[in-house]
């Protein structure tokens, strides 16, 4: 699975570029959405590069990105007690790697499907070079780090 969040605004951008950030649901700044691994998100990803931060995202940061900023409608907060009552699965972290094995989906529950960051603590590297020059933007190799200081 790969996590994406969007890291830049959206003034001076091309509209077929605004497309697919719309397409992405990543219509703000510091929203995250976790996409499963296919070429046709794979092609998506790569035409909005420039834009977001990507990478593939390991159980344990989607568990606890699904504990800290998993929201149902309403604005209501994720607990034990619902996916107990929803699905068969006793805890988020349960439910969190079924949905990293592709057994359940967060429609399930009724989980919206964009999570909401906080800007990162102590700041970004650069919102304008990629982590091969010193910034934030492009592929990252472990992504869990930037969504642990923007949780």
């Amino acid at each position: 699975m790969y996590a994406i969040i969007r890291l830049r605004g959206s003034i001076n951008t091309k509209p077929d570029i605004k497309d697919t950030l719309k397409m992405l649901r990543l219509h703000r700044i510091n929203h995250c959405v976790v996409v499963p691994e296919s070429p046709h998100y794979k092609g998506m990803i790569q035409k909005v590069k420039d834009y977001v931060a990507w990478g593939e995202i390991d159980e344990e940061a989607f568990a606890k990105i699904l504990e800290m900023r998993g929201r149902l409608s309403g604005n209501r907060r994720l607990t034990d007690q619902l996916i107990k009552e929803k699905t068969s699965f006793g805890t988020i972290g349960e439910f969190a790697s079924a949905v990293y094995q592709d057994i359940a989906k967060l429609q399930d529950v009724g989980i919206k499907p964009v999570f909401r960051l906080h800007p990162p603590r102590k700041g970004h590297r650069g919102t304008k070079k990629t982590v091969k020059q010193g910034g934030e933007l492009g592929y990252h190799e472990s992504i869990s780090d930037l969504i642990w200081k923007m949780r």
